[in-house]
């Protein structure tokens, strides 16, 4: 005969409540961001709190996120967001076990903030509020069925013999409440339908068309291969052209926008003569031109890593505003990706002899969807938050005075002009090397300046001028090195570019609040 299959004590209870919070939240948002994945990828429940967060959150918070977290501050965020989740959830399942009406509405409640966090986004539609709706509903339907598994306490002193019939059920023929082993079941149906329905969700979100199924048109200016660079004279030395794969991403898309090129068109309005709407397919047919360009982050610290150079291929972003006919009195270009975010660029900076592009291609090949898929801004130099819009859907001839972009309204320069800065990628800070002939090395950048020449120092000590690696235009960055023979010791390595002007950067520290960092970079390095 198996044991008899008693009650659970209290505390075996009260965590059975939780559980049955937690797994309706689970079941609610899978549901619902499977359901997102129909309507608006963005709009599932968790990635549309997350990018309220995101907006709500202050700059200094913003960059020190950035600064500790890099690359991952968008999956940190998103635990964060459900963690929150889950203790809410937890917190509700002990509500629903003396208030089960409350607790259905709490569940309502919590799914609510996500259908308002959906329906507020810049790019909102009617229809993204499904999502949290159907979550609302899926959440009270699991709870709801949960607790029924739950078995009940005994009544204090009561004796409950074993049935000889039903391990399940009280003798005497009296019903018993269902066996911990019913929940244990269920809770494990409802965990694994929430993760596969999550992750089909998941896929089916994935961008509609893929950027392999493009084919580029060839550029009607064509420009010289780039030259051999350093990397494989200069170990540990940034590649001359980054390779796609580690090309850096820094932006507020927590879901990468899913585009069908066959519908995406390119507006321009404003203050404009010709309103103009461009399908992809008539912006391949425009006159094409290739451009060397480095791009970069204002959130970079000094020596960071947001940071990459490549070749790319659009139209001139000049082309299509004088085609539109901009007007007299506008100082901005408003641009507009489909997920809602906007960047504003000095409109000098996009009809200047400078060529800023709409690229639909970098290093030979389409956009990667990461990296703004079919079509983003390139300016070259300008901070990427003044004029490398991604996922591009609108531009708008307008003026300061009356629009603001995202990053205008947190104070951030409206004029991101990219500092004169230089980075030593090799060796590493804090790295031990033997004595010796020690090659230093890295990379130096001033776009629409150029980088004429890098000095390094040993602690103190004098500046010594480095060999500058290849030449690949004003607007693209430069390798340096330098042979140094090393002593033993703990030693400080400093660099310091010149550009174009012939001024030296600055050695003043700054912030990358709100104009982009400055200063020179230095490490140290121990010498056995």
């Amino acid at each position: 005969m198996e044991p008899n299959a008693r009650p659970p004590g209290r505390k075996s209870q009260r965590a059975m409540y939780a559980v049955s919070g937690v797994l309706a939240a689970a079941a609610g948002m899978a549901v619902g961001h499977l359901v997102a994945a129909f309507v608006n990828p963005a709009a599932s429940p968790v990635l549309a709190v997350g990018s309220t967060v995101i907006d709500a959150t202050p700059t200094p918070v913003k960059e020190w996120a950035v600064q500790h977290f890099g690359t991952a501050d968008k999956p940190i965020l998103l635990g964060s967001v459900t963690l929150v989740v889950v203790l809410a959830a937890a917190a509700i399942g002990l509500v629903s076990r003396s208030r089960p009406s409350l607790a259905n509405i709490l569940v309502v409640g919590l799914a609510s903030l996500a259908g308002l966090a959906a329906w507020f986004r810049p790019a909102s539609a009617p229809f993204d509020i499904v999502p949290a709706f159907v979550t609302a509903i899926i959440g009270v339907l699991t709870i709801t069925g949960l607790r029924a598994l739950i078995p009940n306490l005994p009544t204090p002193g009561a004796v409950t013999p074993e049935s000889p019939l039903d391990h399940t059920a009280y003798a005497k023929g009296s019903a018993g409440t269902p066996a911990r082993r019913n929940f244990l079941l269920g809770a494990a149906g409802v965990t694994v339908g929430a993760a596969a329905l999550g992750a089909l969700g998941q896929k089916l979100a994935a961008p509609a068309t893929l950027p392999s199924s493009v084919a580029l048109p060839q550029p009607q200016e064509t420009i010289p291969a780039l030259p051999t660079g350093l990397e494989d004279k200069v170990k540990g030395i940034s590649r001359f052209r980054t390779p796609v794969k580690e090309f850096y991403r820094v932006d507020t898309a927590l879901v990468i926008p899913r585009i069908d090129v066959d519908s995406w068109k390119l507006e321009i309005t404003g203050k404009v003569d010709n309103k103009l709407t461009i399908t992809f397919d008539e912006l391949l047919k425009m006159p094409m031109i290739e451009k060397d360009i480095t791009l970069n982050c204002v959130s970079n610290e000094v020596g960071g890593p947001y940071i990459s150079s490549t070749r790319w291929l659009g139209v001139r972003v000049r082309d299509l505003l004088e085609r539109a006919g901009v007007q007299d009195g506008v100082d901005q270009i408003l641009s507009e990706s489909t997920d809602g975010m906007t960047i504003s660029t000095p409109i000098e900076a996009l009809t200047d002899d400078r060529d800023a592009i709409i690229a639909v291609a970098m290093d030979g090949q389409p956009l990667p969807a990461r990296h703004g898929f079919p079509a983003r801004m390139v300016t070259p130099g300008l901070y990427g938050f003044v004029g490398a819009t991604k996922w591009l859907t609108k531009l708008t001839a307008t003026t300061y005075a009356a629009d603001q972009a995202y990053w205008t309204k947190r104070d951030w320069l409206t004029d991101g002009t990219v500092k004169t800065q230089a980075r030593i990628d090799t060796p590493a800070g804090l790295a031990t090397q033997p004595a010796g002939k020690i090659a230093v090395g890295g990379v130096a950048w001033a776009q629409r300046r150029g980088i004429t020449e890098v000095e390094v120092r040993v602690d103190d000590g004098p500046w010594e001028k480095a060999t500058l690696g290849p030449d690949g235009g004003t607007d693209y960055w430069r390798q340096w090195f330098w042979v140094w023979d090393a002593k033993p010791g703990r030693h400080d390595l400093t660099v310091r570019a010149k550009d174009g002007t012939g001024e030296f950067q600055t050695e003043k520290r700054a912030d990358p609040f709100p104009g982009g960092a400055s200063g020179w970079h230095s490490i140290v390095v121990l010498i056995s």
